[in-house]
């Protein structure tokens, strides 16, 4: 077993540690090792969650005798079964990301994208040049996290990298579509937020009733698609 290190998270978990840096390589190195392990996925197994750049399994301590050690097992059961990182291809290597392709209708600017403008300044580019960059880009969903259901997106075009809001929102609507530094994001339900909102999707991405709740998995890869409309005013003085 070699590419990553092996820790105790608590007693119930243990993470697997890739690096420690936010890169689209070493993600997706994560994603295609949780997705192995997934597929030979051994009784005691509760969950496995990844991150930018870390694998946690959770075991379920009741799932085996009561005389063996959880994470001694689970550390034992990962040797035998030989990963390595020839299984999750090389840290340079241009790994497709396992996972769906899920379009996700934007509307930009406006109510909905109050901060689009200030992006399009930092960047020294027009609203629709940044909404056209935005929509071009295929990102990886690296993780949920902040909220349930709340994807951290890489794959950002650099040009519109921007730093959180130095005072965030109290209120930022469900559906929120944001940049938060060289991230993207989608805020899904109401709540506070820093993150700098350039437009809104209808989609739900978190309900409790579904199966599964949240809409996107961490691995999925997502397109956002403009759907703004443009007000009938402006179409009048463009023609």
């Amino acid at each position: 077993m070699s590419g990553w290190s092996v820790e105790a998270l608590g007693e119930d978990a243990l993470l697997l540690r890739f690096g420690d840096c936010i890169e689209v390589a070493l993600n997706q190195q994560v994603h295609r090792l949780a997705a192995r392990i997934a597929a030979r996925r051994p009784p005691w197994l509760q969950d496995l969650v990844p991150a930018y750049a870390t694998l946690a399994l959770f075991v379920d301590r009741f799932a085996l005798p009561a005389d063996i050690d959880p994470l001694q097992e689970a550390e034992r059961w990962l040797r035998a079964q030989a990963f390595d990182v020839g299984d999750v291809g090389d840290v340079g290597d241009a790994i497709a990301i396992p996972g769906r392709l899920i379009e996700i209708s934007v509307r930009y600017g406006g109510e909905d994208g109050p901060d689009l403008e200030d992006v399009a300044r930092h960047a020294g580019l027009s609203m629709d040049e940044v909404v056209v960059r935005h929509c071009a880009a295929e990102y990886c969903v690296a993780m949920l996290g902040f909220a349930a259901g709340f994807p951290y997106l890489l794959g950002l075009d650099q040009a519109l990298s921007m730093e959180r809001l130095d005072t965030p929102r109290t209120r930022v609507a469900a559906g929120s579509v944001g940049i938060g530094g060289a991230q993207s994001g989608i805020y899904p339900r109401q709540g506070p937020g820093g993150w700098r909102i350039i437009g809104r999707t209808d989609l739900v991405l978190f309900d409790a009733v579904r199966t599964p709740p949240t809409l996107l998995a961490p691995g999925d890869r997502v397109r956002f698609v403009d759907d703004t409309v443009t007000p009938p005013a402006t179409k009048r003085a463009a023609s």
